[in-house]
């Protein structure tokens, strides 16, 4: 992959900063998008259409072009479907599902007048199943998946091919501020996963840059991937929610 142009949203820390390191070691041009300074960066909310626009119009003067958006910016909340708030549900959904809609749209645009693109979703294992206490994060995962086919079935013939990446549980910031609340340990998780053991960023960051390049996944679309060591492939793994019984 060389001289391309590519976005990656959350990009400060965690698997965004892992999948820039990845897309910059491929020869991408590669600016970040994050509420945090970031090198090479803009700074901004992805819920916010003034900022999105803010820093379309930055790609664009600097690069002329975009082909690649990763939407990975995102949010989680642990709670009880009965004491979701609803302001707890509304951040969520304008960080994990409006965020990527409004910068779909705008670099979308510019995809399209190109005939050439490639956007990758970041949505979550939560986005093919169920995880308890987790209504609202598991409902904008389920909403960025079908987003994610939708745009795949409009935009596949015109050059812009739309996947996403469906991690298990990825050892990130995310993780330890989870485990800092007491709802899960390590234990919990590693038990259920055939692999035995967390992801870590960079395992993501490496499915994301194989659905970037087109040299590599050419006639990928529409696929939300997984890549949790074989937790949605398990039918014998006990829920999280055993531990309310």
């Amino acid at each position: 992959m060389t001289e391309r142009v590519a976005v990656v949203t959350g990009a400060a820390q965690g698997m965004g900063k892992q999948i820039v390191a990845v897309l910059r070691a491929e020869g991408c041009a590669v600016v970040g998008f994050d509420l945090q300074d970031t090198p090479d960066g803009v700074t901004g909310n992805v819920a916010s259409a003034a900022d999105v626009t803010r820093l379309a119009d930055h790609v664009l003067s600097e690069h002329g072009r975009v082909d690649v958006l990763v939407n990975n910016a995102g949010i989680a909340g642990i709670a009880p479907f009965e004491d979701t708030s609803p302001e707890l549900w509304q951040r969520i959904m304008e960080v994990n599902l409006t965020g990527p809609f409004l910068l779909s749209q705008v670099f979308g645009r510019t995809m399209l007048a190109q005939a050439s693109g490639s956007i990758v979703n970041i949505a979550s294992v939560a986005g093919l199943s169920g995880v308890a206490d987790r209504a609202a994060y598991n409902t904008s995962k389920h909403g960025l998946i079908g987003m994610t086919r939708t745009l795949a079935v409009e935009w596949g013939g015109r050059g812009v091919r739309v996947n996403a990446v469906c991690p298990g549980w990825v050892k990130t910031e995310m993780d330890v501020e989870s485990q800092a609340g007491g709802y899960y340990v390590d234990e919990d998780i590693t038990e259920h996963v055939p692999m035995g053991r967390f992801a870590v960023p960079d395992d993501i960051a490496q499915a994301v840059s194989f659905l970037a390049d087109p040299a590599r996944s050419g006639y990928v679309n529409g696929v939300a991937l997984p890549v949790d060591g074989g937790w949605t492939a398990d039918g014998s793994w006990r829920s999280l929610r055993l531990s309310k019984r």
